[in-house]
């Protein structure tokens, strides 16, 4: 009986276990010619949106690896790209000479994140015209620089990143944007949003902007002396359903 009651129990546990979803697949990966970068998806199995998350000028570090698998909970197949080559900034001075690395070989940049939008399209999980970029900072102007490439993207999304303001080069995106700003930021003064707003209604993009009163750069970096948790929840909660309704409907 003792034996009998032990195999029963091990049963159920058998049973219990296959019963729980598994855990989010998530690690270090390599795409296109070299490039390195971060993976993390849901944990069950199925067709899900596409994004290719791109850091702030510090680099790939914990925050933004973070951040991949928060989203990769909502329903997300996230690539968090690494434009730094495994270096993370420790300080503004190594942050700004990693960035200007990057902006003096603008053509590299869009290899590699044009890589990461290939990367998502061959996996089998990800639907292969629901494909958004977002980035924040550094990251939110590549954001942007990725769609005025030409890349067929679902979505844009722009946390208070370096901005173009030519409608005629705004025309060049394909999919909608969503601006995320704060009313004191420094380096990306409220008249050139709201010059960014006007140039995309002009060339005929679907856009939601919005601009966050009392809060300057990097507001939504926890890690940061700016940090705003309050607008920053309601910032996140505005991508998740703008990802929601421009992203997932096209899966």
């Amino acid at each position: 009986m003792r034996i009998v009651a032990v195999l029963l129990v091990l049963l159920l546990s058998a049973c219990l276990g296959q019963s729980q979803p598994p855990e989010e697949a998530r690690g270090n990966v390599l795409y296109g010619d070299g490039y390195t970068g971060y993976l993390a998806e849901p944990g069950q199995p199925g067709k899900y949106p596409g994004v290719v998350m791109i850091h702030e000028w510090w680099g790939l570090n914990d925050n933004i690896r973070d951040m991949a698998d928060q989203l990769s909970r909502e329903g997300y197949v996230v690539l968090a790209v690494d434009l730094y080559g495994d270096r993370v900034a420790t300080n503004p001075g190594e942050a700004r000479e990693l960035s200007s690395e990057v902006s003096n070989n603008s053509a590299e940049a869009l290899r590699n994140l044009k890589s990461a939008v290939g990367f998502l399209r061959s996996r089998e999980n990800v639907a292969k015209d629901s494909i958004a970029s977002l980035g924040w900072c550094f990251g939110g102007g590549w954001s942007l620089q990725l769609a005025l490439s030409g890349e067929d993207l679902a979505a844009t999304v722009i946390y208070y990143g370096r901005l173009e303001t030519d409608p005629g080069k705004l025309s060049a995106m394909k999919g909608p944007v969503l601006g995320i700003f704060g009313d004191q930021d420094r380096s990306i003064p409220i008249a050139t949003v709201e010059e960014f707003r006007a140039s995309l209604d002009a060339a005929g993009v679907e856009n939601e902007v919005y601009v966050y009163p009392g809060v300057g750069h990097a507001f939504a970096n926890p890690t940061g002396g700016g940090y705003a948790p309050e607008e920053t929840r309601d910032a996140w909660g505005k991508t998740l359903a703008f990802l929601e309704k421009r992203v997932k409907r096209g899966k």
